[in-house]
């Protein structure tokens, strides 16, 4: 009896060829599945961290702050002759009469919602003023990180591949040199020079500030960008010597491999054997340099922020601290900490797609 007069056999056959691997494609139990659940479990494991961390920022965030010398209330009277009773009032409407403790489990309940409290000095929401500084801080970092990102991987690509010619020795030199120079200390040498003006050069730019005022459609864009130049260059100078430094590392480790050899050996220029094999095999270590500075793009630069006076997260934390504005100080420590623990999970998250070697 032939097979196609049994349908048993038929059906005997079919499961022997649905049981060949040859067949049955992909299996749920093979190595993609195995594969895919091993990312999974890696993301999990990283997102927990990231919970983890964010629980360890919101309990910093609060005990931190207060070992800060100087009464708050006291601050807000501005020197001014106030009465016991009238401090104790402003104590209980700030909820500073509580107890430690009390104070903390509130703070937590209601920081899960977002809410921060009020500022003390400014009397308004803290995530309204959080978002009102935000996009000044977003135009100034987010400008100089697209550029210093540009720049350095373009300069650290092209210093690798020449690797001790005089361009290599002086751009490496010239960005450990900024890489090791205080931002601040830079801003103030830039303002010094270009904007009060020093010798010959005569003050080409703003001492500060966002805006001259007054301005209105074109005239206002240039009149910000015009105001942008020195803070962007500042932040730009030290952000792209680190970019080039890990971009011309990470190339250097890469010129010794076998693949580029053969690549040679198939005939291919030298620019396409850079372009197309070398740079993105070296990128990985600088993608997670990228979000690792895309992080902190939101949290700004303090430091450049408050010497050209930019009215932006930077600034505004200056000037919580130097109250101390507990629960602005609290609302944007939180703020910045979560930003960049958001962009290290999500590098984290990206790697394994980059270089399959990660998280298996």
């Amino acid at each position: 009896m032939t097979a196609d007069s049994n349908p048993a056999l038929l059906d005997t056959e079919g499961a022997a060829a649905t049981d060949d691997p040859v067949f049955a494609g992909p299996s749920a139990r093979g190595p993609r599945a195995r594969n895919t659940r091993a990312y999974l479990l890696y993301v999990a494991g990283k997102l927990g961290g990231a919970a983890v961390s964010l629980f360890a920022v919101l309990v910093t965030s609060f005990f931190l702050f207060r070992l800060i010398p100087g009464d708050p209330v006291k601050q807000m009277t501005g020197g001014k002759r106030v009465s016991a009773e009238q401090l104790d009032a402003m104590r209980k409407e700030f909820g500073l009469d509580q107890p430690m403790m009390t104070q903390f489990f509130d703070y937590c309940g209601n920081a899960l919602t977002g809410d921060f409290g009020t500022s003390y000095q400014f009397h308004t929401p803290v995530m309204d003023k959080i978002t009102d500084a935000l996009p000044a801080t977003l135009l100034l970092t987010g400008t100089a990180f697209v550029l210093y990102t540009l720049i350095g991987i373009w300069l650290g690509t092209r210093t690798a591949w020449r690797n001790g010619q005089l361009g290599d020795r002086v751009h490496t030199g010239l960005a450990l040199t900024l890489y090791s120079v205080p931002s601040f200390w830079l801003g103030l040498l830039l303002i010094i020079t270009f904007s009060v003006g020093a010798g010959p050069i005569p003050g080409l730019f703003p001492t500060g500030g966002l805006e001259s005022g007054g301005e209105t459609g074109f005239a206002y864009i240039i009149d910000v960008a015009h105001h942008m130049v020195l803070p962007v260059i500042t932040l730009v100078a030290v952000g792209y010597a680190q970019t080039l430094l890990v971009m011309r590392s990470s190339l250097l480790d890469e010129m010794g491999s076998d693949y580029l050899t053969t690549a040679r050996a198939k005939g291919l220029r030298d620019d396409l054997v850079r372009r197309r094999h070398a740079v993105p095999n070296a990128m990985l270590p600088t993608v997670t340099l990228m979000f690792v500075n895309l992080g902190t793009v939101v949290a700004g630069a303090i430091l450049v922020e408050t010497v050209f006076s930019w009215p932006g997260l930077g600034g505004l934390f200056y000037a919580a601290l130097s109250v101390p504005d507990l629960p602005l100080v609290q609302g944007l420590f939180f703020v910045f900490s979560a930003a960049v623990i958001l962009m290290n999970t999500l590098a984290d998250v990206i790697y394994p797609l980059l270089d399959p070697r990660v998280g298996r």
